[in-house]
């Protein structure tokens, strides 16, 4: 496996390139964690071989250097293990653990295996270890928040070494010995403050460069924001900087919170406002986009500070092809703290509000641009602000790809109160449609499976019927799309309790058809043909001409399979009918087409032929011109079974004129022998409050 740096969330395999900053100190520590390696375990001493991967744990505070230590092990040993190096991170910035289910799924993605949509904990993390079983890995996984989210992940093969990173130790795991760090050597310390201030000022004064460090503690976070402070101010002393501390330091605050308050209070207002604002950043990755947002600036602007805030230390900038930035761990209970100290309750509701708002904006124009066929998509596109409009559609799917983790973040967000409201319901909504329409419902599956399930536990924690049934409705077309139809079979069914519960026609009708759909696909015709007509009777009832024609179709799909050819037909018939009245000309002349086809099945060629030639010229009006050589082929094979090759051989001729060198056999929308129409309906949006529940809405359209 090649060993390549791939964005995915927390989950990556890194190259050489990702570690390259020379890294300082920690000889001891490297030492010991090498040698622990290859140390014996208790298995190994008893005679057997170990059953699971070693495990080195390195535990410290946050603002410790861990994960740059981890980062320097895995440098160093990387060579070792030729399948490469997984990386995740297993709790969020705010320390809220990561599921162990979206960790074992990113691992798999990282490793290029597939990851069945739906699949439940155990069976990845399984998948994930048979995966891992003829591998050599290195797996780096940091910030672990318990034991049990380590061992899921152990590989079940000594062949494999796991480097964990820790606030302490993970009791309940076998065999390992933590390597707990304290702060830096002075040396590498006065090293570290010197990469930011230089060296004259550390060379002039180097017994002030070792009180400063020991007024930081050596602690690699701490100093780096007494470097940052120290490089924005060419004139300032080290020893002045080492004396405000120790003066100002309050009992019980750390040397980190020490120092970053006063960085903090150096700041312009402006910009100290930016930076506790950032402590609602989803995932603790900023943009210029997002950090714009929540202060109420500019754009251009935003970038500025967010830079500023990597020279001093308070921002780490993330490799990325767009501009992006990272809230250091360390610093984000010191930013929260902030705050909710200087900020109104209202005024960071108002802030988290507008940053929500202009991730839909942005999500809505991620969409758009790949629908500019539409005219009126087009005029809406060019309404928007040009600071939310892509350039293309590959800018477009480049943002979505890099600020996947973020905008995930962000829909949690959106509901962490327990509340739908109208934001959530629209960001959930146009992040949804943003994906399907640049990676396709098979490759977003398993994200939009966690967004569906945030928005079915927030409705069943708060009983909301209405909102249940979209969530399981939409839970369920992914499981028939990935080939789970059992599943969705049970889903639907109790989106239609849901439906009922809520008195909501429109999701019982959809939950209806959407059973029947999944019979169909089971292979039980009669209990499918039931199902439809249950929601053909609400749809009449409902003076719905459109999708009651389409139903009287896919109830005739089904007795065609069933080979009920008269059935079929008078089904087909109904359906020609309904598309007749609707004026909806292409589904009349695809309609016709089954119809002749059924006709066919039944033993009845010429009335088959007639059809047929009736449907050709629907077709021609609707223009669909791989529907008219479909036809004529069709024409040409029933000519010659009645014993005319030489009518059969100028049908085929205009077909052949008609797609010219591109002729294909017909596809399913020509009305192929053995295929029913789509048996998963669109996609339903949560309803928003005022709205009619569940309604079903195109893809193409904006909310």
């Amino acid at each position: 496996m090649t060993d390549q740096a791939v964005d995915t969330g927390g989950v990556q395999l890194s190259g050489d390139a990702a570690a390259e900053t020379r890294f300082l100190g920690r000889t001891r520590e490297l030492k010991e964690l090498r040698a622990d390696i290859e140390r014996a375990g208790l298995d190994t001493i008893s005679g057997r071989k170990a059953p699971r991967a070693r495990v080195l744990l390195i535990a410290g505070k946050p603002g410790s250097g861990r994960t740059a230590l981890a980062e320097e092990l895995v440098r160093q040993v990387a060579d070792r293990y030729r399948d490469g190096v997984l990386r995740a991170r297993l709790s969020e910035p705010d320390g809220t653990p990561v599921p162990t289910e979206f960790t074992a799924r990113e691992l798999l993605a990282a490793l290029e295996l597939p990851t069945p949509a739906g699949a439940a904990e155990d069976d990845l993390t399984a998948a994930l270890r048979e995966a891992l079983a003829d591998r050599r890995v290195l797996l780096l996984l940091d910030d672990a928040a318990t034991a049990e989210q380590v061992d899921a992940l152990l590989p079940d093969t000594p062949d494999c070494l796991v480097v964990a990173v820790s606030g302490g130790p993970l009791t309940g795991i076998a065999d390992v010995r933590p390597c707990t760090l304290g702060g830096l050597d002075i040396k590498s310390a006065v090293d570290l403050l010197s990469r930011h201030t230089g060296s004259v000022r550390i060379t002039v004064d180097p017994r002030a460069a070792e009180g400063l460090v020991e007024e930081c503690q050596a602690q690699p976070a701490a100093l780096t924001l007494a470097g940052g402070w120290l490089a924005a101010r060419p004139k300032a002393a080290v020893a002045d900087l080492a004396k405000h501390l120790h003066t100002e330091g309050d009992e019980g605050a750390t040397p980190l919170s020490r120092v970053f308050r006063l960085a903090y209070t150096s700041l312009a207002a402006p910009a100290a406002r930016i930076l506790r604002l950032l402590c609602l950043a989803p995932a603790g990755l900023v943009d210029p986009q997002t950090a714009s947002a929540l202060a109420g600036c500019s754009v251009d602007g935003a970038r500025t500070t967010l830079d500023d805030f990597v020279a001093l230390g308070l921002l780490h900038a993330v490799p990325s092809p767009l501009p992006q930035y990272e809230v250091p761990g360390c610093l984000q209970p010191l930013l929260k703290a902030l705050a909710e100290s200087h900020d109104r309750p209202a005024e960071l509701q108002l802030a988290r509000a507008r940053m929500l708002e202009r991730t839909v904006r942005l999500l809505q124009s991620c969409r758009a641009i790949t629908e500019t066929d539409d005219p009126e998509t087009r005029e809406k596109l060019q309404g928007m602000p040009r600071s939310v409009r892509f350039p293309s559609p590959r800018a477009a799917a480049d943002w979505l790809s890099i600020r996947r983790p973020a905008l995930l973040a962000a829909a949690r967000l959106a509901v962490a109160d327990g509340e739908l409201d109208t934001l959530a319901r629209r960001l959930m909504s146009q992040l949804v449609r943003a994906m399907v329409a640049h990676f396709g419902t098979q490759a977003a599956a398993p994200d939009l499976y966690g967004i569906h399930r945030l928005v079915l536990d927030v409705a069943e924690r708060r009983e909301l019927p209405r909102e249940k049934a979209a969530a399981l409705l939409n839970l369920a077309d992914l499981d028939a799309r990935t080939g789970r139809t059992t599943d969705a079979l049970a889903r639907y069914r109790a989106a239609l309790d849901a439906g009922r519960e809520a008195n909501d026609p429109y999701a019982t009708g959809r939950a209806m058809e959407s059973v029947g759909g999944a019979h169909l696909e089971l292979g039980d015709y009669d209990r499918a043909a039931d199902w439809y007509g249950r929601a053909l009777v609400q749809r009449l009832a409902r003076d719905e001409r459109a999708d009651a024609a389409r139903l009287y179709g896919r109830i005739a799909a089904a007795h065609t399979y069933a080979g009920r050819y008269g059935e079929a037909q008078r089904n087909w018939r109904a359906a020609v009918a309904g598309y007749r009245k609707n004026g909806d000309v292409a589904a009349h002349a695809r309609a016709l087409s089954e119809l002749a086809r059924v006709q066919e099945y039944a033993g009845r060629p010429e009335e088959s032929l007639r059809t047929c030639q009736e449907a050709v010229e629907w077709a021609r009006r609707a223009e669909d011109v791989r529907l008219q050589a479909a036809l004529q082929l069709r024409l040409a094979d029933t000519l010659e079974h009645l014993g005319d090759p030489t009518a059969a051989d100028l049908h085929r001729g205009t077909a052949e004129r008609l797609l010219g060198e591109e002729l294909q056999e017909p596809d399913a929308g020509a009305g192929g022998a053995g295929t029913a129409p789509d048996s998963v309906p669109e996609p339903l949006d949560l309803p928003e409050h005022g709205a009619n529940a569940c309604e079903i809405r195109s893809t193409s359209t904006e909310d």
